[in-house]
C-alpha cells in the first residue's frame, strides 16, 4: 500500500507539467488581467456545466450505492478540475495548497469509487 506521502508526490509529478503547460497556453493567450479573470471563471463554470450534465444524464439503478457513486464520480471530477484551475489561475498559498490536497484526496476516492463499481458489476 502507498502512503499518502507518496501518492501526494506522484500527483504532483503529474500535475506540475499539467499546470505549467496550461500556465503557458493561458499567457500566450492572454490579453491583460480582464481576459485571464474571464478564462478563470469561464472554466470554473465549465466545470460544473459538464459536472450538472453527467450527474444528469445518470440513470437511476433501484440500488442506492451504485446511485450513489454514480452520482459522486461527476461531482468529484468537478472539483478536480475547478482545482486544477485554481492552481493555474490562483495566487492565495492556502488556497493553493488546498487545491493540492482536493486533488490528491478526490483522485483517490474516485480510483475506489471506480474500483469499486468495476467489483461490483463482474
Amino acid at each position: 500500500m502507498v502512503n499518502k506521502h507518496t501518492w501526494r508526490f506522484a500527483m504532483l509529478l503529474v500535475l506540475i507539467p499539467t499546470v505549467a503547460l496550461a500556465a503557458w497556453q493561458q499567457g500566450s493567450h492572454s490579453h491583460g488581467g480582464i481576459a485571464r479573470e474571464d478564462s478563470d471563471w469561464a472554466e470554473l463554470m465549465a466545470s460544473m456545466s459538464r459536472m450538472h450534465a453527467a450527474m444528469t444524464s445518470v440513470k437511476r439503478s433501484e440500488d442506492s450505492d451504485v446511485d450513489f457513486v454514480k452520482l459522486m464520480l461527476p461531482h468529484h471530477q468537478a472539483a478536480l478540475d475547478m482545482a486544477k484551475t485554481q492552481l493555474i489561475y490562483g495566487k492565495d498559498p492556502q488556497m493553493r495548497r488546498l487545491a493540492l490536497e482536493i486533488i490528491t484526496d478526490q483522485q483517490s476516492e474516485i480510483e475506489l469509487m471506480q474500483l469499486w463499481l468495476k467489483q461490483r458489476f463482474r
